[in-house]
């Protein structure tokens, strides 16, 4: 797949859906998101990626609105939290999450950790949206491999998506390998593993070599890696340099190099061992 500032991804349903989103964690609601939200438009981003327990989705769609960028044109994702899984109380947390973007559909729709005991009726819920019309695609994060097993016995849709903690030092071969086997395509949370990894002195190097930055190599790893990303960042000058990506490529080698680091480490909670969880 050549890979161009506007590259997609095909979804098992025929959805498209932007290979470089930008993501709204931690950025305060308000001011913060408006401006960082409709800075990132402005950069060429289409996919922008919220979640009701961000508290600030209200703040994106006035963003959207102030952008003038054709509501087509755009890619919007939002997920369930956790005190909200269920069947009737997910549909009634998505009809929130839709009035606080004040969008009249939503483009893809997560459960936002895999809830033990409630998540299998959060999925019935989001099959309900789906066919409804409510929202283009629907899709999980956080899942395991075990997780997606356990969904898939009694889905009657698979899930389009598994956005997860996904970076050089955390790889998750074994998710991604699954995902591909099923035709689920796999989202990066924490692409940069939350600013960690920017001092890694291979990655600085590779980075000189192109004359890019740690974080460019990072994020164009993912990509060369079929993994959609969804970079943070308040700052406009890192928000224009988090999609600066398509006028290089990484070699084999340099791949190789940077899937030598992975160490199976997590900078987010576990989705197996959480109690309650910090929002992702």
């Amino acid at each position: 797949m050549e890979l161009q500032q506007n590259t997609k991804v095909n979804l098992h349903n025929g959805i498209k859906m932007p290979i470089i989103g930008f993501g709204v964690y931690k950025v305060e609601a308000g001011t913060e998101t408006v401006d960082s939200v409709k800075e990132a438009i402005k950069a060429g981003y289409r996919l922008i990626d919220t979640a009701a327990i961000y508290q600030n989705e209200s703040g994106v769609g006035q963003a959207i609105r102030e952008s003038k960028v054709p509501r087509e044109e755009l890619f919007i994702t939002s997920k369930v939290w956790n005190d909200d899984q269920g069947y009737d109380s997910t549909l009634k947390a998505f009809d929130e999450s839709l009035k606080r973007l004040d969008l009249d559909y939503l483009d893809l729709y997560l459960i936002h950790w895999p809830v033990a005991g409630k998540y299998s009726d959060t999925w019935r819920a989001m099959e309900k949206l789906y066919k409804d019309g409510k929202v283009r695609a629907i899709g999980v994060s956080n899942f395991h491999v075990h997780h997606l097993e356990n969904l898939l016995k009694d889905a009657a849709e698979i899930p389009v998506i598994n956005q997860i903690e996904l970076h050089p030092r955390l790889n998750q071969e074994q998710v991604r390998n699954f995902c591909r086997n099923q035709s689920i395509a796999v989202e990066a949370w924490a692409p940069l593993g939350k600013g960690k990894l920017l001092d890694q002195p291979e990655l600085i190097k590779i980075a000189d070599k192109h004359q890019k930055t740690a974080a460019q190599v990072i994020l164009r790893w993912h990509l060369q890696n079929d993994v959609i990303v969804i970079p943070k960042s308040v700052n406009p000058s890192r928000i224009r340099e988090n999609i600066d990506l398509f006028d290089f490529t990484l070699s084999l080698k340099e791949m190789k190099q940077i899937n030598a680091l992975n160490s199976n480490e997590r900078f987010g909670t576990n989705p197996d061992k959480y109690e309650s969880p910090q929002p992702e």
